[in-house]
């Protein structure tokens, strides 16, 4: 059975999304002052990707597909390292967390209070 044509239209946009994303996106290249500092800015990369496709029916003897893949890059500087000599520093840049990042921040909080509330649930049974 010959390869279907979905299979190329994956591995294009993924070979694509690999040429876009690498080491050297999320550590930047060192930058030199003339007082001897170096400064490695560090950035936080964030993609998606997704692909799909069918096989289409044909009146003729010939197989028919249609598909189409798309693919997004979010790039976010989030610190810079700063070298001067022997002393190493991280500066980080505040941004504001996004509500996405505020919900995840809240899961462990969340599930302590689902703890406890089985929790006392159970003590509840047991002096009952």
């Amino acid at each position: 059975m010959s390869e279907h044509p979905i299979n190329n239209l994956m591995e294009t946009s993924l070979e694509k999304i690999r040429a876009m994303v690498d080491v050297n996106t999320i550590v930047g290249d060192a930058i030199a002052t003339p007082n001897g500092v170096t400064i490695i800015p560090i950035s936080k990369i964030s993609y998606g990707f997704a692909a799909g496709g069918s096989d289409l029916p044909a009146k003729v003897d010939k197989q028919l597909f249609g598909g189409g893949s798309g693919a997004g890059i979010s790039i976010t500087p989030v610190a810079f390292l700063v070298i001067s000599g022997e002393d190493v520093k991280t500066i980080s840049i505040d941004t504001k967390p996004s509500t996405t990042d505020k919900a995840i921040n809240l899961v462990p909080e969340l599930i302590d209070k689902i703890s406890l509330l089985f929790k006392k649930d159970k003590e509840k049974a047991k002096t009952e």
